[in-house]
């Protein structure tokens, strides 16, 4: 009995053994912790390799920016050339230690009708902690950035005071010199006739429209005949002869108000442009001319190597002829049409090295004069207020020389765009103002 008794309780212990199921608990945690250890470990491994894609991304993007500045202007870099400033930027950009070293390649288009591009391609590896453990000891990265740039052409004015006072301290002479670099800059970034024109409009009181238009019908006489008509007393009364305006050296004064600060098309007698006969005429100015291939180029330098200081300042006078230059069609110096195919940036640079002393109405010649500085607020706030497709048209720079060591012209400083006015107290500052905007426009040029 006692026996039989021991037998049924073993038998029923060990069919509560075997029927008991949490024990299983630690058997099934240690079949799970090696998947469950891969799957953290890839994780980790994952949010890794994610970081330094990211990385790579952000570097190939603004070294494909800094390879396409370069290459607007030098754009006869070789593929090697192009190959290592994109290698060597990159490297500079790329500050993820996670990955192998990444190979960079770049290749480059020239322009077309949607303009230059440069790719940079990007390749590496990151070596993996855990998910080496089931076979995968790394894992890739790729990646590409492409800039494109040319897309988007450009229409620039140069309004330049040469006035007496650019006589001094060589500022004439570096004027040009930094006049004619700009040139070189955009003429170097441009692949086609189209992509960048550029107008010359020097300054002083008038500006000269060139005496060969004396037939044109923008131009109003008045003025110039009141003043060159001869009288003479023949049989008891005095008989006027008009002057032959053959004799008419090409300048032209401020339009009547408020025409003179708007773009008004000279269609009426008071929208009509006043020639003038005045001494200190400037040379003539150049409508826009395309700075592709060097005759362009050379016809542009010429411009500027003629001009010669002479006569008082009227910077409005500049800044609402280069503002002319740069409307497409009607006269006088339309620019060329618009491909619709194309983005267009216009920009006026005005450079001045004195106060507004003098136009049509105000001011006498030596001091300044506060009513011309109000005319030319007016005319740059309809400069700004000149819209295409809701956004502003026309980008202003101003450049002050005032080697006298005066205060910022404030004029200059109000016209410009926020970041666009430069001062010197030199002449040789000139260049450095020049090459400042010239990075700025090339910049204007270069799209993601």
């Amino acid at each position: 009995m006692f026996i039989r008794s021991i037998s049924a309780q073993t038998h029923r212990a060990a069919r509560r053994f075997r029927d008991n199921e949490r024990g299983n608990v630690a058997m099934i945690f240690a079949v799970s912790l090696v998947p469950l250890l891969g799957f953290v470990g890839a994780a980790i491994d994952y949010s890794r390799t994610t970081s330094a894609r990211s990385s790579m991304k952000v570097a190939l993007d603004s070294a494909a920016l800094m390879v396409s500045k370069d290459l607007g202007s030098n754009p006869s870099m070789s593929s090697t050339e192009i190959s290592a400033k994109a290698t060597n930027y990159f490297n500079a950009l790329y500050t993820n230690n996670a990955s192998s070293p990444i190979t960079v390649t770049a290749s480059y288009t020239t322009n077309t009708k949607d303009g230059s591009t440069v790719t940079l391609t990007g390749s590496g590896s990151v070596a993996t902690d855990f998910m080496k453990m089931v076979g995968f000891p790394q894992m890739s990265i790729n990646g590409a950035s492409t800039t494109t740039w040319g897309s988007t052409r450009m229409r620039i004015a140069m309004a330049l005071d040469v006035t007496g006072s650019m006589a001094s301290s060589n500022k004439m002479t570096e004027m040009k010199k930094a006049a004619k670099s700009l040139i070189d800059t955009l003429s170097s970034a441009s692949r086609m006739t189209e992509d960048v024109y550029i107008s010359v409009i020097p300054f002083a009181q008038m500006v000269n429209v060139g005496s060969s238009n004396k037939d044109a019908s923008w131009l109003k006489w008045d003025e110039w005949d009141d003043a060159n008509t001869t009288w003479t007393y023949k049989n008891g009364k005095w008989v006027s002869t008009p002057a032959d305006h053959s004799a008419w050296n090409g300048c032209v004064t401020d339009r009547d108000q408020p025409y003179d600060t708007t773009n008004d098309a000279a269609t009426s007698s008071a929208t009509r442009y006043p020639a003038n006969q005045y001494n200190a005429c400037p040379d003539p100015i150049l409508g826009m001319t395309s700075a592709y291939g060097s005759g362009n180029t050379q016809k542009l330098k010429e411009k500027i190597d003629d001009l010669s200081p002479n006569g008082a300042t009227n910077q409005a006078i500049g800044m609402a002829w280069a503002w002319r230059t740069l409307q497409v069609g009607g006269d006088p110096f339309p620019a060329p049409p618009k491909d619709t195919n194309y983005r267009y940036t216009d920009a006026i640079i005005l450079l001045s090295d004195g106060d507004n002393t003098k136009n049509r109405w105000y001011g006498n010649g030596s001091s300044n004069s506060p009513e011309v500085d109000a005319r030319q607020r007016i005319l740059c706030d309809n400069i700004k207020a000149e819209l295409v497709n809701g956004k502003r048209k026309t980008v202003i720079y101003t450049i002050q020389v005032n080697t006298d060591g005066g205060p910022d012209f404030a004029v200059l400083k109000y016209c410009a765009d926020s970041g666009n006015f430069f001062a010197t107290t030199t002449a040789a500052g000139i260049a450095t103002a020049f090459s400042a905007i010239g990075n700025s426009l090339n910049a204007l040029r270069v799209s993601r």
